[in-house]
């Protein structure tokens, strides 16, 4: 009982410092936790966040949707339950930034113009969204596959995390973005990515398909990266000298590229390196697909590094380069 009362004390304060920041307004928004294996807490129908009270929390019983109060849960349970029941986090927030739904009613993509939005945030999906309550949770829960935040067009973010303080800084992180890219606007900046246009220009597309983590599909990558001209340059100008290796989970797929100043001299089939990202098949299948950028995946828990992320972001450019490569090469 004191971890359901702790907890419920806990949604108490996210929902006030959702308000403090202007992120959940009159009776808008949701919050969920997960209490145990089969039981969540979740807001109850019609709560002002600034101001719920332990008696506005409700427990539900996932398998069998089963409330313990007599208030109604959020009209979102579906959304929350089915998001509970495909992945093991441990929070989810459903707010409406007012800058986030202004940004989102006119466009359907971000506009990253800082480092710390590409790093942090990546490419954040856009769920359409037409009515009032979420009528399609698995649309959401398929987007989620890709980012821990996803827009839901008109309506707002649903947000995932492993515990609430990371799941408000995700939704205050685009919330930022936005109000930056807005402010670009302003002053009359254009906003187009260099990187993903210089991509554009020269990178030769790889027509073969390969199955995925094959040795051909790693060999066809390692060929794209040293005909590029982009990371030479800047393998050159960073000193890109350093052993990369990545892992499929479950297998013993790895390899290990050996960079010399942006150039992979050699390729091991092996993962002694002093960087190896490593992931099951279905994030891996979103990275090579172009639906999840690698350093967002290892910042939001989908992708494991061993080794310092920070030591590894001195290389951010030319890494966001070679990421961007991956999904150049066709998977079967």
């Amino acid at each position: 009982m004191d971890k359901e009362r702790l907890l419920r004390e806990e949604i108490i304060r996210v929902g006030q410092r959702l308000y403090r920041a202007g992120l959940a307004v009159a009776k808008s928004g949701n919050l969920s936790a997960r209490l145990d294996a089969e039981n969540i807490l979740i807001t109850a129908s019609g709560t002002f966040l600034g101001g719920l009270s332990p008696e506005e929390i409700v427990k539900v019983n996932l398998p069998t949707g089963q409330c313990s109060a007599d208030k109604k849960p959020s009209s979102e349970l579906p959304l929350h339950s089915l998001i509970y029941k495909n992945f093991p986090f441990q929070a989810v927030i459903h707010c409406h930034p007012p800058l986030i739904n202004g940004y989102f009613a006119v466009k359907d993509k971000l506009d990253a113009l800082t480092f710390e939005t590409k790093f942090y945030l990546g490419e954040v999906p856009v769920v359409p969204q037409e009515t009032p309550t979420v009528t399609d949770p698995q649309a959401v829960v398929s987007a989620l596959k890709s980012n821990n935040q996803v827009v839901l067009k008109n309506h707002g973010t649903i947000t995932v995390s492993e515990n609430f303080n990371e799941g408000l800084n995700l939704i205050e992180a685009l919330e930022e973005a936005v109000r930056v890219a807005a402010v670009a606007r302003l002053f009359g900046k254009d906003t187009p990515d260099p990187l993903e246009r210089a991509l554009k220009e020269t990178l030769q597309q790889a027509q073969q398909a390969y199955e995925m983590f094959s040795a051909e599909h790693i060999r066809a990558i390692v060929e794209l990266v040293n005909k590029d001209e982009f990371i030479a340059q800047k393998g050159k100008e960073l000193d890109l000298t350093v052993q990369l290796a990545i892992k499929l989970n479950g297998t013993n797929k790895e390899f290990k590229f050996n960079f010399e100043k942006g150039r992979i001299t050699s390729l091991d089939q092996d993962a002694r390196a002093p960087f190896v990202i490593s992931a099951p098949a279905e994030v891996w299948e979103q990275v090579f697909l172009g639906k999840l950028d690698s350093f967002v995946a290892v910042t939001q828990g989908k992708m494991k590094l061993e080794g310092q992320l920070g030591q590894l972001s001195k290389w951010y450019v030319p890494f966001t380069r070679l990421f961007a490569i991956f999904k150049e090469v066709k998977i079967k």
